[in-house]
């Protein structure tokens, strides 16, 4: 499975610790903690990106709006099309 080259016992624990957290500022105070400004951007990034091209946005349009490289689309929309539809399901509970 996909998900196995990721699975170990400190992964359970990180994801554990991020389903503990409650409110926003919890997760800004975590995450703060753990990750530098530049990497929490770049997965904020790639669920812009994400949520862009669901919406049907040219990698032209996604490219301007949020500055990802090309690369960078294309690997997300990799993951769209052939992914655990992990970006689906986080974007489709944000949306309720």
């Amino acid at each position: 499975m996909q998900l196995d080259k990721l699975r170990d016992k400190t992964v359970d624990q990180l994801f554990e610790a991020i389903l503990q957290l409650k409110s926003l500022e919890e997760a800004y105070l975590f995450f703060d903690d753990l990750c530098t400004v530049n990497e929490v951007q770049s997965l904020a990034q790639r669920l812009e990106v994400a949520r862009m091209l669901r919406k049907g946005h040219t990698y032209n349009q996604i490219e301007a709006e949020t500055g990802a490289s090309t690369a960078t689309i294309s690997r997300v929309k990799r993951c769209l099309n052939y992914g655990t539809d992990g970006y689906k399901m986080a974007l489709e509970r944000l949306n309720r």
